[in-house]
């Protein structure tokens, strides 16, 4: 059995190694820093106390019982190397015959050490687990504090990114205001903060149609989110947002959902690397110059398809799609018979934008409100890994909507947060 090593199980590689299960011809081991898999489009559902990390989350050893030819290897890769065909992780070193590269994308701020230092990202578990644990300490903060002042700062919430990411943050942050503020937090008399949806663009939601485009704006507005297009955050520091109009926000709470780079990869000779330190491969995924080496999902960049010249859209359908087309290629390899190709089959968008409320782009066409948040809510669901999470999740979700109240908002944190 040939050895395939898969780093990163995201959805591409998770997809690839489910694929291969019990595969005559290949041995897989997915190579991953966490010993879980999760699911990114709700990790702002998580940061925001409506739904409880293991509702999104599956550990690998147990996702694997009863794969024989899959194994888990937890460890970080610090390095590859194409002659040896090893890799170097922070726990070992493995050797492979055939090696996947499926490590995804982190946070790009671009450069600016303020931003670094103070905003807030929400790429992983932990970065949405922080998010919870300060927004709710600083409201705790702004109870105690004695004046206006601290208050609103203590209150305020600037999200950088008006992306899928920053609208369905976005609503449900005013949803909280909305629903929970007045229960919790009695003794606030006024509702003194607000919450600012910032971006660079004319129009939120940029990959997504006119019509989601505009639904989103008007819904938002409603809610009360203050929406600034047209303008960059350039820093923030001492708990205030600077922007590119010269206006400064001040706010103890800056949400950074703007912008997001490959994974770097050291070893690879820098011409295969492209711009947002995305890797080239070929119609197969095979990392350019290479005959072992393969990229899928967000971390590569391919161009062979004639329907997506300049790279594939950085989504889950994509890197789903080529998990589970490169295992049929690896397949076909070993059994002597051609490879296809990858075209990407585009399902669609969508968005949530508040309760009830949100937008759904189909090849077909558009449609939104209740029966879009519907569609959102089952697509959701669907894929997360074990039936327990689906229906924990389906069952919290119902619960969390119907009372406006979930339960979940405990601070916890490691002594050293504080």
């Amino acid at each position: 059995m040939k050895r395939v090593i898969v780093v990163g199980g995201g959805f591409a590689g998770l997809n690839l190694a489910k694929k291969l299960t019990n595969n005559k011809f290949y041995e897989v081991t997915v190579v991953d820093s966490n010993n879980y898999h999760f699911f990114p489009p709700l990790l702002y559902q998580v940061s925001t106390a409506f739904i409880e990390p293991s509702n999104i989350s599956y550990p690998y050893r147990k996702l694997f019982q009863g794969r024989k030819n899959i194994r888990f290897y937890m460890g970080s890769l610090l390095k590859v190397d194409p002659e040896a065909k090893s890799i170097e992780t922070d726990t070992g070193e493995l050797f492979y015959d055939y090696l996947v590269l499926a490590m995804g994308t982190e946070t790009n701020f671009f450069g600016n050490k303020n931003i670094i230092a103070n905003a807030l990202p929400m790429k992983t578990i932990d970065d949405a687990l922080k998010i919870r644990n300060h927004i709710l300490l600083c409201l705790e903060k702004a109870v105690r504090a004695k004046s206006i002042s601290e208050k609103v700062k203590l209150a305020n919430i600037v999200i950088a990114g008006g992306g899928p990411t920053g609208v369905e943050m976005g609503g449900m942050l005013a949803e909280m205001a909305r629903n929970i503020g007045k229960k919790d937090y009695p003794e606030s008399t006024s509702n003194v903060g607000n919450i600012y949806l910032i971006d660079n663009s004319d129009t939120l939601l940029s990959p997504m149609s006119t019509k989601a485009q505009n639904e989103a704006y008007e819904v938002l507005s409603k809610l009360g989110v203050k929406i600034q297009l047209n303008t960059m955050v350039k820093d923030y520091v001492d708990d205030e947002v600077l922007l590119s109009s010269g206006k400064k926000i001040t706010a103890a709470t800056m949400i950074w959902a703007t912008g997001v780079i490959g994974i770097e990869v050291v070893g690879l000779p820098t011409e295969v690397i492209a711009r947002g330190r995305r890797i080239i491969v070929d119609e197969i995924n095979r990392v350019k110059g290479s005959d072992s080496i393969f990229s899928i999902g967000d971390q590569c960049v391919q161009t062979t398809d004639k329907n997506y010249p300049d790279g594939h859209p950085q989504l889950a359908q994509v890197a789903l799609q080529q998990g589970n087309t490169l295992a049929n290629n690896l397949i076909n390899m070993a059994e002597g018979k051609p490879t296809r190709g990858f075209l990407y089959s585009n399902k669609g968008s969508m968005a949530i934008i508040s309760k009830y409320r949100a937008v759904v782009d189909l090849p077909q066409g558009f449609f939104k409100g209740f029966f879009a948040w519907l569609v959102w809510l089952f697509i959701h669901i669907l894929p997360l890994v074990g039936f327990g999470n689906k229906l924990k999740l389906a069952f919290n979700w119902t619960w969390s909507f119907l009372t406006n109240d979930p339960t979940l908002r405990l601070i916890i944190r490691r002594r050293k947060d504080e």
